[in-house]
């Protein structure tokens, strides 16, 4: 396979602490999409060797430096990779955070995404093994963000700190009536109670009714279970990775008249 970078191509990687998500975009369209579990990251190296050499690669990475190492193990050799890092401002979203750059890069590339999506007031929410509930304003500021445990972690907690609430199944019920369904309905609605407070808040602050954003493992579990307009994106990072990918891109050089 040619090593000549392929021009507008974006190779973009969600490095989480559960799974490591990945898209190769062609400038156009998402040409594929797919993830590993983290632990299991080796197996990116052949994966990659086989997709045309792209022209960016843009990385959000929150599962520490050994993983980042073990990225840079099965990476192409070039081009160079970028790493994200959270600011202040890109791509239209300013950060309110105290300290920008201790926001989760994971969450600052879902706002980015979410903002380029929609463009408008918004509960940015990604449902993974913890579940990040994050308030952007119709005029792309992040207001702040709340972070709670995911629905499983919820569920694992209780089965391993209690004596008589061990892993069992469960399904959603209005009014559960088995310890299976208690379990698992309590965990769906903390959930959604936390997203809907923050869609709450930012209408008392003034905003329009919110979307509510969601992305994750447990995005499609989640979203029926909400009292607000659901826009499910099937990875959010991916996207703001994108996003940002190509506001770094060079501009095309001007043809010089002859």
């Amino acid at each position: 396979m040619s090593a000549v970078p392929k021009k507008d191509a974006v190779l973009a990687i969600d490095a989480g602490n559960t799974r490591i998500k990945w898209g190769w975009h062609d400038g156009v369209q998402w040409r594929r999409r797919a993830w590993v579990a983290t632990a299991k990251a080796s197996q990116l190296k052949a994966v990659f060797a086989r997709l045309p050499v792209p022209a960016v690669i843009v990385i959000s990475n929150v599962a520490g430096a050994e993983l980042r190492e073990s990225l840079r193990r099965v990476l192409p050799a070039a081009p160079a990779p970028q790493w994200l890092s959270s600011g202040r401002e890109h791509s239209g979203v300013s950060s309110s955070y105290a300290k920008p750059a201790q926001l989760g890069c994971d969450r600052w590339a879902a706002l980015i995404g979410a903002y380029r999506l929609f463009g408008a007031a918004a509960v940015v929410v990604n449902a993974g093994t913890a579940l990040t509930v994050d308030a952007l304003t119709g005029d792309g500021v992040f207001a702040g963000g709340m972070i709670v445990p995911g629905v499983e972690l919820m569920r694992q907690a209780l089965a391993d700190n209690t004596a008589g609430l061990k892993r069992r199944p469960g399904s959603f019920s209005f009014f559960p009536d088995t310890t299976g369904d208690a379990i698992f309905s309590g965990a769906i609605n903390a959930a959604c109670g936390a997203i809907e407070r923050m869609a709450r808040y930012l209408e008392d602050a003034g905003q329009a009714v919110p979307l509510c954003v969601i992305s994750g493992g447990d995005a499609a579990v989640l979203a029926p279970h909400l009292n607000l307009e659901v826009k499910l994106v099937d990875n959010l990072v991916l996207e703001g990775l994108l996003t940002i990918a190509k506001a770094a891109a060079p501009a095309p050089r001007a043809m010089k008249n002859k």
